[in-house]
């Protein structure tokens, strides 16, 4: 097992996960976390995600406050959504300024389609790698699906979704374990 990171560690991993993307950087803190740094295991990526999905809030800043607080506690917390978010909102001011005065053009709206595209193509990267490491717990594939049924297909609301979905992975798992 990797040593417990520092703050300063913390601060300078989430600020290059915050640098890693525009759009979406939860894929580069699965990277991260899991399998650069060691600090998680896949499966306890896909548990605090879980949680931090329930939360109000950017799932990404509630699972940088998550890991800050299980390694550094309180002053943890705070540090590593900092390091996370304190690059990125300097970017964002600069290309604001620059979308203002350029955004209109054809090559910079040509740009903007591209980055889109790249953003989904991470988000569906992630998606598999996160499948992957429950492959071992074929029992909760089928919320998956019903998941994206129920939200993308149906349009049901996304809390009552997720509400029903815990509810009823938390009683597949309590079965599940009342049999071992």
């Amino acid at each position: 097992m990797p040593s417990r990171p520092d703050l300063r560690a913390l601060f300078l991993a989430f600020s290059s996960v915050g640098l890693s993307g525009f759009g979406g950087v939860l894929p580069f803190a699965r990277r991260m976390l899991v399998d650069e740094r060691r600090w998680m295991s896949g499966e306890e990526f896909n548990a605090q995600l879980g949680l931090c999905q329930f939360l109000p809030g950017p799932n990404v800043v509630n699972l940088a406050v998550v890991v800050g607080k299980r390694y550094q506690g309180a002053l943890g917390a705070i540090v590593a959504p900092v390091g996370l978010l304190a690059g990125p909102f300097a970017i964002v001011l600069l290309l604001a300024l620059l979308y203002d005065a350029y955004g209109s053009l054809p090559l910079a709206q040509g740009m903007l389609r591209g980055i889109a595209a790249v953003g989904c193509g991470l988000l569906f990267a992630m998606a598999w790698r996160m499948g992957a490491a429950i492959k071992d717990k074929p029992w909760f594939l089928p919320f998956t699906a019903l998941v994206v049924v129920a939200i993308a297909g149906l349009r049901w609301p996304m809390p009552a979704v997720m509400i029903a979905g815990l509810l009823l992975s938390g009683g597949v798992a309590y079965w599940l374990l009342g049999r071992k």
